[in-house]
């Protein structure tokens, strides 16, 4: 069977480059992705003028329209594999090849298949969270009436480049609005997931987007940079180290570690017991590869039967085969990056203040090599304080921290976190939440880390970053 060469897609128009990544399918065909080098990219931003010309002469109205017949086409339809257009790939290839690259089982690869559709299907009240209300067409005069006085919004690039992951296909969901804000993209596939932004873009072209939007370039941390600092606005994901030297730029927005926490009040502490399931789901859902999953759980007293209780459930989730249907945990493309983490774990456990106390409650070892995978059982870390090195850390598979910190300290220790879900009905309390600086997104009460609201973005505003007010005053104003 001939290989699947998936193209470079500049500015929408197919590309194939002597430059290739191979992959092996399922099926044992190979897939060949075309790599750009940062000159070819260089050259093709220049045309990001005309990309941004084809989106603002489609209507507002009909491009959220093709947003939702993409999220049908993306999760339901057969759309082309590669540059071959005689070569569809099914909704079921993608998650077995989604599997198969990324180590994500087939479970996980349709959960995150549903998160992205929803996204897409509910893409108006995406727009109105993230305008607050405001009209879509105010994408197409970039006027609109507040408080009775006209105002503008004008967009501040005529392009968004994305450095992407590939630790979860949901993380594309955070880029589609700019499609619907008249932002063409400019895509940095992962390195083990170009499948997915290549299927998405596909759906939305299908579904009638301006091909020209869309630019598509697998390449070398060379090619990256050229991306990000080639584009007016840019969303750069990863770790940490690698952000850093990204933090700098204004025009650029860090996706790196959540650090992700639960927060258990005075008032829920004697009850925990009733609580168990949100915890365990904030920590193992979508294999604990989610900035958004918990990485530490905060209680004032009680700790050590909460984290008894909490090692017990999660030390029973084992390893399963890609296609099983109860698959939760997921496998690590690269076995060497499972390894480097279990040993860093371990040797951090030397220091004093830290006990794996999901250890005497697993089957096996925390690294496990099965069913052709390499795995990272679940791990939950009691430490003496949020100072230990494993005490504030997240790693790509279902790791916690467990802490006893008295909830009158806990707003002084956590840190920046993306998620906080404090158990807490205490009205003083959660007004102390609601005006901590160091919380991206809020819940009040026994959730999990990982509930999502469309109209709520839980990461920055993309609107925010993307357009810009200013009061409009003139004869000429119309609304």
């Amino acid at each position: 069977m001939s290989a699947i060469h998936i193209p470079i897609l500049r500015l929408g128009q197919p590309y194939r480059s002597l430059d290739t990544q191979k992959h092996t399918l399922p099926d044992g065909t190979t897939l060949e992705v075309s790599v750009a080098n940062s000159g070819l990219i260089r050259r093709d931003l220049q045309n990001l003028p005309r990309s941004a010309a084809a989106l603002r002469a489609v209507p507002a109205e009909t491009l959220a329209a093709c947003m939702e017949k993409a999220a049908d086409l993306y999760l339901n339809g057969n759309l082309p594999w590669g540059d071959d257009p005689a070569r569809l790939q099914s909704p079921a290839d993608y998650a077995a090849a989604l599997s198969q690259l990324t180590g994500l089982p087939h479970s996980l690869g349709r959960g995150n298949m549903a998160k992205v559709h929803a996204a897409m299907s509910n893409i108006r009240a995406v727009l109105a969270g993230l305008t607050r209300g405001l009209p879509p067409a105010l994408f197409d005069s970039g006027v609109v009436e507040q408080d009775g006085l006209a105002v503008n919004f004008f967009p501040q690039t005529n392009s968004l480049g994305v450095l992407l992951p590939s630790n979860s296909p949901g993380v594309n969901s955070l880029w589609l609005p700019a499609l619907a804000m008249k932002i063409p993209v400019v895509l940095k596939p992962g390195r083990e997931d170009p499948l997915t932004p290549f299927r998405l873009i596909q759906a939305m072209i299908a579904a009638g987007f301006p091909r020209e939007a869309f630019g598509f370039y697998p390449t070398t941390h060379d090619g990256g940079d050229t991306v990000l600092f080639g584009t007016g606005r840019a969303i750069a994901f990863g770790n940490d180290t690698t952000l850093k030297k990204y933090a700098p730029y204004r025009h650029i927005q860090v996706h790196g570690s959540g650090r992700s926490k639960i927060l258990i009040g005075d008032d829920y502490a004697d009850d925990w017991a009733a609580h168990l399931d949100p915890i365990v789901h904030a920590i193992s859902a979508n294999g604990g590869r989610s900035c958004i999953n918990c990485s530490s759980v905060l209680i004032g007293r009680n700790r050590d039967a909460l984290a008894d209780a909490l090692a017990r459930r999660l030390a029973v989730i084992e390893p399963l085969p890609r296609d099983h249907p109860d698959a939760i945990l997921s496998g690590f493309a690269n076995p060497a990056m499972a390894k480097g983490i279990n040993e860093r774990i371990d040797e951090l456990l030397q220091t004093p203040g830290a006990v794996d106390l999901t250890a005497k409650y697993r089957t096996g070892p925390r690294l496990a090599e099965v069913h052709g995978q390499t795995f990272l059982r679940p791990t939950l870390v009691a430490c003496g304080d949020l100072n230990h090195p494993l005490a504030n850390t997240e790693f790509m598979f279902p790791f916690a921290s467990i802490l006893q910190v008295p909830q009158a300290k806990m707003l002084d220790v956590i840190g920046e976190t993306l998620v906080v879900s404090a158990f807490t009905k205490d009205r003083a309390w959660s007004a102390e939440l609601m005006t901590s600086t160091n919380i991206e997104r809020l819940n009040l009460g026994p959730y999990t880390t990982m509930r999502v609201q469309w109209e709520q973005p839980h990461e920055g505003n993309l609107f925010e970053f993307l357009y810009r007010r200013r009061a409009l005053q003139g004869d000429l104003v119309a609304v």
